[in-house]
């Protein structure tokens, strides 16, 4: 065995004895590589109390290395490839996860930051092009019919212009976001938190068929390994850190997605929020949010996310306007002369001047501009406020009016 698969296979079994994202792990790989790593963890030489439990625990259920070269063979069969640091591929934006550190941490969980030892990944996109440009959409499994369409919408209009929609693969939000992307012809990723023999939830396998076969399947855990609830935590920090910025749809007051979210913030990562209506119980986690996290961006549409993870001054979102009217281009002068005139009626120059405080002569040529605009008409008991256009008739309402020659 050559020095690069000793690594590889080390790697390997290092995720195996300890879940991804352990701290600990990933400092003494940092300081001895994995090989060296693995053979002091087997040789109990850990001064981690907690790891040195597990690794014992582990490596009664099994050989290390072993189990490893299993589970690359097994990838192997399933058409997978295990990504590692040394890798062309790999995602560097992810080395940025050795800052993230959430506050008042109670569980063992959220201590589970630090960045990935090695990816397994089914699909032929390498990984680190694909995350390059990448948002992670996010949301509630129980989502409503507006989630689903917002989250649709996101997916199809952020792949659309070239953007990598990164989410979890699950029911709801996350489901609609990467059929987004892939109804636009457009690249997506799911992040599982299990083997990518055995994604979650089964009812999705259609979907995840079809990302492997345009997008990429990734994920920490080797072929076989359960979908267990603690490790959904812990991918979510992939998401989080492995994207430009985090998109919550829908969350309820509990929810995982917000989870993914706060890890965004601590990457120093952009969070985006899409309100919902605060009569829905998908939308109170969302809210309270943007109530705590002060730095969490509102967005509505595509053009507000690519203003916030996108070059800046040139993915700008064009601010909300209502419909343009004539008056909007009018001045000041001409505003207060259209706005004096009466409702019905016409009204002389002289008294139309002093209502709308301006001079005669300024009176007199500003009516010519708004009498050329048509908005106004000039009678012989002087000026008043051209009569609406009538619409024009179409087909269909002519159609209806005209009296049939025989019943």
């Amino acid at each position: 065995m050559s020095a690069d698969e000793e690594q590889r296979l080390a790697r390997v079994a290092l995720t195996w004895l300890a879940e991804p994202g352990t701290r600990a792990v990933h400092r003494l790989v940092e300081r001895l590589g994995p090989v060296a790593t693995l053979d002091l963890l087997l040789d109990g030489g850990s001064s981690d109390g907690w790891l040195h439990t597990t690794v014992a625990a582990r490596s009664a259920a099994g050989d290390a290395r072993a189990v490893a070269a299993e589970a690359l063979e097994r990838a192997d069969r399933l058409g997978a490839r295990l990504v590692t640091p040394d890798d062309e591929e790999w995602p560097a934006r992810v080395a940025g996860l050795s800052a993230l550190h959430l506050p008042d941490v109670s569980r063992r969980v959220d201590g589970a930051t630090a960045p990935p030892l090695c990816f397994w990944v089914r699909g032929s996109w390498p990984l680190g092009e694909a995350l390059e440009r990448s948002v992670a959409v996010v949301g509630a499994r129980a989502a409503t019919g507006y989630g689903q369409h917002v989250a649709t919408e996101l997916g199809y209009g952020l792949a659309e212009r070239d953007w990598t929609v990164v989410s979890g693969g699950a029911f709801g939000i996350d489901a609609a976001a990467h059929r987004g992307a892939l109804n636009a012809g457009g690249l997506t990723v799911a992040v599982l938190a299990c083997g990518l023999d055995r994604p979650y939830p089964m009812g999705n396998a259609g979907l995840f068929d079809r990302i492997a076969d345009t997008g990429l399947l990734v994920s920490e855990w080797p072929p076989g390994a359960e979908p267990l609830r603690p490790r959904f935590l812990i991918r979510n920090r992939v998401i989080a850190g492995g994207t430009l910025g985090t998109v919550v749809v829908e969350a309820s007051a509990r929810s995982g997605a917000t989870q993914t979210a706060r890890r965004a913030i601590y990457a120093d990562r952009v969070a985006m929020v899409v309100p919902g209506p605060v009569t829905s119980a998908m939308s109170v986690g969302t809210h309270e949010f943007l109530r705590e996290f002060p730095k969490a961006r509102l967005v509505t549409g595509v053009a507000h996310v690519l203003e916030e993870v996108g070059r800046i001054g040139t993915d700008l979102a064009p601010l909300a306007r209502g419909p343009q009217r004539p008056a909007d281009t009018l001045d000041d002068d001409a505003r207060s002369l259209l706005e004096a005139l009466p409702r019905r009626g016409a009204m002389g120059v002289d008294r139309l001047a002093a209502r709308a405080g301006v001079d005669v002569r300024t009176a007199l040529r500003k009516l010519s501009l708004l009498e050329e605009l048509s908005m106004v008409v000039r009678r012989d008991d002087g000026y008043a406020l051209a009569p609406p256009a009538k619409p024009k008739r179409g087909k269909r309402a002519t159609a209806a009016t005209e009296t049939p020659s025989s019943a």
